[in-house]
């Protein structure tokens, strides 16, 4: 699956939540999420209402302190502390360090002591946490591609914290830095730094609707109704085309890494066949400045690919992968039982054209054999391999 996120009508946080609930995301988990990260009730109100004659979701935060100004620090505490689902909380604190390290910047601070107000404003804080709750729900339903369209920013000026700002205010030029922008159809402000962030960390690619066959259209609306344009942002959900090849296609995904303990290794190796690789190892590699590292190689189906990455990203330090997509050929294969000293072992026959041209006993069951029996590995290793020979020979 693969998702596109028009931004073509501006962005913001509540715009982001009404389009994520009309493409199919549940309110009950976004609402949980921010439920965590609130010290209060907050209530997430949904309406359906028109912005220019477009049918449209509008999602309201409810709550009393919007006036209230945290710092990052803050902020960054509270979601460490948060009952929240680890992917939620991850992608939160990409989201709010990149406003951070943006508002940093602007004014010349320490991240962590910026002061964040508007954005610190608990409704906006439940913008960004239920925001990504929603993109973390769609994206485990729907795949791993994130497309956003160009972001328009509007024109003018804005009042602000800070007095009458320039559109697209500082903050805002600062996170869409590097990225496709454009002033679009809007007089004021379209893209809010809530906005800004959370699109410019979801991105995997820019540019216009992909080729996909769509499923789902959640369009969310803006406070605002111009006469100038729609106030919303869309979200389609769907198929790239040839999504059944892509899906069926293997990729080598690799990762050199230097800064991980060498303890933590067969942990990461499990997780990630635990996510779904066929195949996972370790390539020791020297890097520059003489640095030694491993080389991550793990072999996975497109389909799996997404929670595989999330493996990666969730159990090593490391910050970006390479993938290539592979040609494979494979043996047709069948597993046969057989027992050593009345310990059944499995047994992993290939074949060739008919022909078994290779069978392997599962090592587990030889370790857990030997384990049992109180006899050297090799030994029922052996004895495996000869019952084996023996099964073959009466089935012809």
């Amino acid at each position: 699956m693969t998702i596109w996120v028009d931004a073509s009508g501006g962005a913001s946080g509540d715009m982001l939540l009404g389009a994520l609930l009309g493409a199919g995301a549940d309110l009950s988990v976004i609402q949980a999420a921010v439920d965590a990260i609130a010290p209060e009730p907050v209530s997430l109100r949904v309406e359906q209402v028109q912005r220019n004659g477009f049918a449209a979701t509008r999602c309201h935060v409810e709550i009393e302190d919007s006036e209230h100004h945290r710092t990052w620090r803050d902020i960054r505490t509270r979601l460490l502390a948060a009952e929240l689902h680890e992917d939620v909380r991850a992608l939160a604190l990409r989201v709010f360090e990149r406003l951070a390290a943006a508002e940093a910047r602007v004014h010349g601070a320490d991240p962590l002591d910026v002061a964040f107000h508007e954005v610190g404003a608990l409704d906006a804080i439940a913008d960004v946490v239920g925001a990504c709750a929603g993109f973390v729900e769609l994206r485990r339903a729907a795949g791993s591609t994130i497309t956003v369209s160009p972001v328009a920013v509007g024109s003018g000026t804005v009042r602000g914290a800070h007095g009458l700002l320039p559109v697209p205010p500082p903050a805002v030029a600062e996170l869409l830095r590097g990225v496709p922008s454009l002033a679009g159809p809007g007089e004021t402000e379209s893209c809010t730094p809530t906005g800004a962030a959370l699109l410019t960390t979801l991105a995997d690619t820019w540019g216009p609707q992909p080729e996909m066959t769509v499923r789902e259209v959640g369009v969310g609306a803006g406070g605002r109704d111009p006469d100038t344009h729609a106030n919303v942002l869309r979200i389609l959900v769907g198929e790239p085309v040839g999504a059944d090849v892509d899906r069926r296609q293997p990729l080598l995904i690799e990762s050199n890494i230097d800064d991980l303990d060498p303890r933590v290794w067969p942990s990461v190796i499990a997780a990630l066949l635990e996510a779904g690789a066929s195949d996972a190892w370790l390539t020791p590699i020297l890097m520059k400045k003489g640095r030694p590292a491993h080389t991550l190689s793990v072999l996975v189906s497109a389909a799996d690919a997404e929670r595989v990455r999330a493996a990666i990203w969730r159990h090593t330090s490391t910050i970006g992968v390479r993938e290539v997509p592979l040609g494979k050929h494979a043996l047709d294969r069948e597993m046969v039982a057989v027992e050593v000293d009345g310990h059944g072992i499995d047994v992993k026959l290939a074949r060739h054209e008919g022909e078994i041209v290779n069978a392997q006993p599962e090592w587990d069951d030889v370790a857990r054999a030997a384990s049992a029996l109180g006899r050297p590995a090799n030994d029922v290793l052996a004895e495996a391999v000869a019952a084996t020979r023996a099964l073959l020979r009466e089935r012809g």
